[in-house]
């Protein structure tokens, strides 16, 4: 599968859970998967890092189920999200010496994630009489399984 698809996808990923993609990219670089060494993205691959950003995407899973929680679409989180895709996509396009074709295709799947997203989960929610918990949490679900399938996939 192409490199940049595969940023595009990790991209969607960040637009669904901001943080669950950098957790699988450090993690893909910690072990080897995927080369960051010698590279801006390096940090990524630091024994600490994989357990911190899977401590904050942790967080962001649980908080993301609280009623205080704001919109995706709220400037602020749409932009972390627009950041976390295109810095996953990047570490993605370094892979194939396409660094910027990854991030534009990472930032790109963001915007695509976080509307389409939001769109998704408020229809299934509707649809199954208001209750959002079941869709956050299969919502949750589809971003940890797509984040593990991309990193995979080097």
């Amino acid at each position: 599968m192409s490199l940049v698809i595969l940023a595009f996808l990790i991209g969607v990923v960040a637009g669904l859970r901001a943080l669950t993609p950098l957790a699988a990219i450090s993690w893909a670089a910690r072990l080897g998967w995927l080369d960051l060494h010698g590279t801006w993205l390096s940090f990524f691959g630091v024994a600490a890092s994989p357990y911190i950003f899977t401590v904050l995407a942790i967080a962001e899973l649980i908080a993301d189920k609280l009623p205080a929680t704001p919109s995706r679409k709220a400037p602020p989180s749409f932009i972390v999200r627009i950041v976390s895709g295109g810095l996953c996509g990047a570490a993605i396009g370094i892979a194939g010496q396409a660094l910027i074709g990854g991030l534009v295709a990472g930032a790109l799947g963001a915007v695509a994630g976080t509307l389409g997203g939001y769109e998704l989960r408020a229809r299934l929610v509707k649809a199954i009489g208001g209750n959002d918990l079941p869709i956050a949490l299969l919502e949750d679900a589809i971003a940890i399984i797509a984040a593990i399938w991309i990193v995979i996939r080097f």
